[in-house]
């Protein structure tokens, strides 16, 4: 693993063997990998453990049911040893505090829960049509502060309101989804996007990049460029 590199790989592939064969070569370049409910509800979460022998694994569950099935889900995927596993903010503190205590048993206290804030693919006028009218800042600072009153490790949000973060909760490690080296890709659902550089210097401390590397014509070279740019 390059150890210290902000770059977790999303591995939005079709089966267990590809991710780890993926997570195997692309390893020396990045500092972790992401699982997301493809695999976790495919393959299942036994995946979240062969990964784990590769590197830390952040398991996207993005957790939202009421307490007590959240925190058996969080433990579940602490057991299998994951680093991270995400749970949605809008769930409330109670939740979140659930999950992060069940986690910390599953996983002997070695891994910390992520509050998703407010999906990349979501803008201004996708929240107004579900009754949330705040603009996406406004609305991610506010869950921000119910991650930090949680006690929870960290955030997921896009770049562009990683200051709000900041400025809300400046202690919780911040997750950046949305990446986009080169600009949009065909077909994007990703509405909310950032270069790496702009991410970082945004403040991120993590870069959540899929498409982009898994999706190039070769996978560790693209790995190897990006983990060049943001070193």
């Amino acid at each position: 693993m390059n150890e210290g590199s902000p770059i977790i790989v999303a591995l939005d592939v079709g089966t267990a063997a590809e991710a780890v064969a993926l997570a195997t070569t692309l390893a020396p370049h990045v500092g972790g990998f992401k699982v997301g409910i493809g695999l976790l509800s495919g393959p299942g979460p036994g995946i979240v453990g062969a990964l784990a022998r590769i590197g830390p694994v952040l398991a996207d569950a993005k957790i939202h049911d009421i307490p007590s099935q959240a925190a058996a889900a969080a433990f579940r995927l602490g057991e299998y040893g994951a680093r991270w596993v995400t749970a949605h903010a809008t769930g409330g503190r109670e939740m979140l505090e659930a999950v992060a205590e069940a986690l910390a048993r599953g996983s002997s206290g070695t891994a910390g829960v992520l509050g998703e804030t407010v999906l990349t693919s979501l803008d201004g006028a996708a929240l107004a049509s579900i009754g949330l009218g705040d603009r996406p800042g406004k609305l991610v600072a506010r869950l921000a502060r119910v991650c930090a009153a949680a006690g929870i490790e960290g955030v997921v949000c896009a770049a562009k309101e990683l200051g709000d973060v900041v400025q809300v909760a400046g202690g919780l490690t911040r997750v950046a989804t949305g990446i986009r080296p080169d600009g949009p890709l065909e077909g994007d659902d990703q509405r909310r996007i950032a270069s790496p550089v702009e991410a970082l210097a945004r403040g991120a401390d993590l870069l959540v990049v899929g498409r982009p590397i898994t999706g190039a014509a070769d996978p560790v070279a693209a790995a190897a460029a990006l983990a060049a740019l943001v070193a």
